[in-house]
This record gives C-alpha cells, sequence and structure tokens, in this order.
C-alpha cells in the first residue's frame, strides 16, 4: 500500500506587509533583508482571524481540488476524512481545544478524528508520516489531510529586528490518500526521517505562557513573543537540511539527480545556499518562494507544494523530496514520488 498526495491547497491573508513598510517602523532597509534572509514580504492575517480560519480555508480549496480529481463533492470528501493533522505554533487556543478539533467541526468532517501537533517548523513533516501511519495500521480507514496553519505575526517582536522581519502568517494542506497495489510502479510517500535535538530547545522558543514560565498578565510580562538565537538555529538548519538529504538518498540507493525537487521549510534563502554548497547540488532543485511569504512554520511546505502543484511544476513520477527543520529542535524529510 502507498499513501498519495490528492490534492493541495493554501490560504494567504490578502494584507501585504512589505520590507519597505517595516523600514518604516523599525531599523531595517529592504537590502539588508533581502541580503540577510532573502525575504521580500510577508502577508499578515486581519485582526480577528486566527490559525482555524486560515487553515480551514486551506482545507476547503484542497477538497476542491480534490473534488475534481475524484468526482466526489467536497462535503463528501470531508465526510470521508479519517484523519485531521495541524501543525501550529499558533494554535487558537493553549492546549485545548486543538486547533484541529475546530477545524474538523467547520469542515464538516464529523467521521475524523483530529489532533494539533507541536513540532514548530517540522510540523508538516512530522504529520505526513503520522497520517500515513494512522491509514496504514487499519484498512478501514483511507483518507486524511495534515495541515499546517501559523499566524506568528501575533508573536513576532515588531521591535526585534532580527526576528520582525522573518515571520508571516499563512496555511496549507494536503489530501492524502491510501493507495491500493497496483501494477503501475510505486506512487506516494515512499520513506520518512523523522529526528530532534532537544538540547537546543532554548534556542527557539515562546519562553512564557506554559507550565514552566505562566503568564501572569500585566507588571513586567508584557505580550508573548518568540525568541531565537539566530546562529546557533542557521548552524543547525544548515546541518539538519544537508544530513537528512543524505539521509533520504542513502536509504533508497538514490542520485540526487534522481530527484526532481527539493522542497524545504522557508526559514531563510542563505541556509539553503550553504546546504546548496555543501552538497554540490544546484539551487535552482530548491524550491524558494520566502521572497513572498517569509517564515511562515508549519505552512511553508505546504504552500510551497500547493503553488507547484497548481502551477503543473510536479508531474506523475517527479521525485521530490520535503525537508523541515525548526524549534524543538526538531527536522525531517520526506521523499516522495507524486
Amino acid at each position: 500500500m502507498g499513501i498519495e498526495i490528492i490534492a493541495t491547497g493554501r490560504a494567504i491573508p490578502a494584507k501585504k506587509l512589505t520590507n519597505n513598510d517595516l523600514a518604516g517602523r523599525i531599523d531595517t532597509t529592504d537590502e539588508w533583508i533581502r541580503s540577510h534572509t532573502g525575504i521580500g514580504a510577508r502577508h499578515i492575517a486581519d485582526e480577528g482571524v486566527a490559525a482555524s480560519d486560515l487553515a480551514l480555508e486551506a482545507a476547503q480549496n484542497t477538497l476542491a481540488l480534490a473534488a475534481e480529481k475524484t468526482g466526489l463533492s467536497g462535503e463528501a470528501l470531508a465526510q470521508s476524512l479519517d484523519l485531521i493533522i495541524l501543525g501550529s505554533t499558533t494554535p487558537d487556543y493553549y492546549g485545548v481545544p486543538s486547533t484541529a478539533c475546530i477545524v474538523q467541526d467547520k469542515l464538516g468532517a464529523r467521521n475524523a478524528a483530529a489532533l494539533d501537533i507541536t513540532a514548530a517548523c517540522t510540523g508538516f513533516i512530522y504529520g505526513l508520516e503520522l497520517a500515513a501511519g494512522f491509514i496504514n495500521m487499519d484498512r478501514s480507514r483511507k483518507r486524511a489531510l495534515v495541515i499546517g496553519a501559523e499566524v506568528l505575526s501575533r508573536v513576532a517582536d515588531w521591535n526585534d529586528r532580527g526576528t520582525a522581519v522573518l515571520f508571516g502568517d499563512g496555511a496549507g494542506a494536503v489530501f492524502i490518500e491510501r493507495l491500493e497495489p497496483s501494477g503501475r510502479g510505486q506512487r506516494g510517500l515512499v520513506r520518512t526521517i523523522l529526528g530532534a535535538d532537544g538540547s537546543g530547545a532554548e534556542s527557539l522558543m515562546i519562553k512564557r505562557g506554559g507550565s514552566r514560565h505562566p503568564y501572569q498578565g500585566g507588571g513586567d510580562d508584557g505580550p508573548l513573543r518568540v525568541e531565537m538565537d539566530g546562529r546557533a538555529v542557521y548552524n543547525f538548519a544548515v546541518k539538519a537540511l544537508t544530513e537528512t538529504i543524505e539521509r533520504l538518498l542513502a536509504k533508497e540507493d538514490i542520485s540526487i539527480h534522481d530527484v526532481t525537487r527539493i522542497i524545504p521549510h522557508q526559514a531563510n534563502a542563505r541556509i539553503v545556499q550553504a546546504a546548496a554548497k555543501r552538497l554540490n547540488i544546484p539551487e535552482s532543485k530548491f524550491f524558494l518562494n520566502i521572497e513572498e511569504y517569509a517564515n511562515t512554520s508549519a505552512a511553508s511546505i505546504p504552500i510551497a507544494l500547493d503553488e507547484l502543484n497548481r502551477a503543473g511544476e510536479l508531474k506523475r513520477g517527479d521525485v521530490i523530496m520535503t525537508i523541515g527543520f525548526g524549534g524543538g529542535l526538531t527536522y525531517g524529510g520526506n521523499l516522495i514520488i507524486w
């Protein structure tokens, strides 16, 4: 049995904040941001829009595309779902209820289990493997949605040039289905590598708000903000990206020449450039859309997949890699035959 991505979708807030817009608020320039990150803009959710709202829109767009391919209605596909997994660093609520449950209800996926996962920017990679395992363990299960949704503008420190320029809002989703064996060759999710290095937990974190440092409100607490040791995260990310690519190739005994596209988490263009140089891989093999969307954490890879898919740039039989790395610290990769 195989697990195939049947359809993709995304939701991008209409409001766009360019580097020049930011330069009017903090000590930075478009040239500095582009040269250090490759980012040109980011999209910002309107006030009152939460992660579940973007996730729902991405899910609906995904089901609409799946309906075109399967001939079933979006409503029927929603009801046929066995699982919804949602990765987010910025869920609607603290701990409970899960954002996935909110999406499940609004989507009308009454037969689906639903859960959130917290793997930061690697959330989609983790989610895809977890969903595949869930489906493959029981033949009565067939379909799942994997979603990444973030409203990082709510936790960005807009006075800190080192982090404010990095983040944006958005959501992406994929609809996956179990394939029955056929004589047409292997397709779908081939292999996943998952990993973590908890010794780097403090390198990227939202320190307050949990049981370790409860948010009291008022006084010196201030709003919740993401904190990052940029150098430590950069070094980790380059290592994670290069080693995950090497391990996926070695596990499947294939060459990088067999891979059509590498779709990395969109954190920083310099991370990809450094990894490409270390591995002697042309930068053109990596797909980057960070210039338009900035870092959308768990949403970045499914947003990129949808952009490629709807542009017709992913062909049946293409071998692609999706590689994630981020807070936790976590990392991982999927090898997929489209």
